[in-house]
């Protein structure tokens, strides 16, 4: 297990390098290199592919009680990073739990100023590796918690039926082709 989660550290590490060191076209600021105004603007999040599974932003993009997540993911730059091989396993709040945000909150992280800290806020929303209910289950049994893309250690907890990661409940799973979906009911902030 421990070498699975090493591996897909060392993919989400290498995406984000090889991501970063995308080279600028003259005359264009990094920013705007990063924003993705070339060829392939979102990288392998760019591609079009209607045959294989979804994979996990493909979902989001497919589920309207996601929209808020998906347009904070797209004003966070951060699409690249659910589209890796993964394994992945991502906590997706619904709109629902944004709305729950104190006001103003979610408008202000939207701001493109406020890029980095809304890519931190989402990402923690991430743990490399293949996480379903019963391994979440064992990892609560055995007081682990769950690493994050962040590099943050989430507590799971579980009470009767109920999964919770870093104090957002667990409400369904959607399996994607390169991770795994837990829908939750609030956003996890540091």
């Amino acid at each position: 297990m421990k070498d699975k989660i090493l591996n897909s550290l060392t993919l989400l590490v290498l995406s984000v390098l090889i991501w970063s060191c995308t080279p600028q076209k003259e005359g264009e600021s990094s920013s705007e290199a990063s924003a993705g105004t070339g060829s392939h603007p979102m990288g392998q999040a760019s591609v079009v592919d209607e045959v294989s599974d979804p994979n996990i932003l493909q979902v989001a993009i497919s589920s309207e009680p996601h929209s808020t997540l998906v347009a904070a993911v797209q004003a966070a730059q951060i699409e690249h990073v659910l589209v890796n091989a993964g394994p992945l396993t991502v906590f997706a709040p619904v709109n629902e739990a944004f709305d729950a945000l104190p006001e103003g909150t979610l408008d202000n992280l939207l701001k493109p100023e406020n890029k980095g800290d809304l890519a931190t806020i989402i990402t923690r929303h991430a743990a490399p590796g293949s996480f379903d209910l019963d391994a979440l289950k064992r990892e609560a049994k055995k007081g682990r918690k769950i690493y994050m893309a962040t590099g943050d250690y989430l507590e799971v907890t579980v009470d009767g039926d109920d999964v919770s990661v870093g104090g957002a409940k667990i409400v369904g799973t959607v399996p994607a082709s390169n991770g795994i979906i837990h829908v939750v009911e609030k956003v996890i902030l540091p």
